[in-house]
């Protein structure tokens, strides 16, 4: 009896290992197979175990360990719950500096951010941002968006950024008309990656960019936009250059494009 106790508690352990330590080992510095662990595996395992989801867990972690009304403590907190507990495709600290280099240089006076997931991104921009800057973000997934909410105002900033729920096809073209934008200043693209292109070219279209303005492109490398690179690298329309670096809280390379828009 006590062999057959010992066997399973050592299958248990052997189990345990795999999944926390020795497969994300293997995986991190492959992109689409730590992509695939972390959300084809452990996402879906978590959800059915703890009948939640992971933007609820990580909102309860942010509930529980950050300081309210404090950013850069939310901001700590979820790169912490990511390295840690569970991994999730925030832009990450390591790009998130690039990010925050970027927010500081153009100095906008109007945001777009396309794809706000839980809103880790969203408070990493809006701190930086001065007063009397609009931005906007938008997410097409409900469920996201009122976890997104609830992050943005424990870190205290939902009276500087308007999260839209609906589908970033739809709303671009009603900034002007409906939300009184002229122009984005900086446009930050985080949402799914083939709209990449097609939202660019809607933003062109409907005047919403100015000569200077930055688009600022994550996971162009992983998952990808391959097309979207190859418009903004070949386009006379675009300076871009590409920023170095790995897929969030793993080192599978990824980068950021930033690409300024020349008219």
């Amino acid at each position: 009896m006590w062999q057959c106790t010992l066997c399973v508690a050592g299958a248990g352990a052997l189990l345990y290992a795999l999944y926390r330590w020795l497969i994300p080992a293997l995986v991190r510095y492959n992109g689409p197979l730590a992509l695939l662990w972390h959300d084809g595996v452990v996402e879906r395992g978590l959800d059915l175990l703890t009948r939640s989801t992971r933007p609820q867990r990580l909102l309860a972690h942010v509930q529980k360990h950050a300081t309210l009304r404090d950013p850069t403590s939310v901001i700590t907190t979820i790169d912490h719950f990511c390295r840690h507990r569970e991994w999730a495709m925030n832009v990450g600290d390591e790009k998130g500096a690039i990010l925050d280099s970027v927010v500081l240089e153009a100095n906008p006076g109007t945001v777009l951010e396309l794809g706000t997931y839980c809103g880790y991104s969203a408070v990493r921009i809006a701190r930086l941002l001065a007063p009397g800057t609009r931005m906007f973000t938008l997410e097409f997934n409900p469920a996201s968006a009122k976890i997104a909410r609830q992050v943005i105002a424990w870190a205290g900033l939902e009276d500087k950024v308007t999260l839209l729920e609906g589908a970033s096809g739809e709303l671009i073209p009603q900034m002007k008309e409906k939300f009184g934008v002229d122009k984005f200043d900086l446009v930050f693209l985080d949402h799914w990656k083939d709209r990449y292109l097609p939202d660019t070219h809607l933003l062109e279209d409907c005047g919403l960019l100015r000569i200077g303005s930055v688009l600022l492109a994550d996971n162009v490398i992983c998952p990808g936009t391959p097309d979207y690179l190859q418009y903004v690298r070949s386009s006379p329309r675009y300076d871009s250059r590409y920023f170095k670096s790995h897929l969030e809280y793993t080192l599978a390379e990824d980068g950021l494009e930033k690409s300024v828009f020349q008219g």
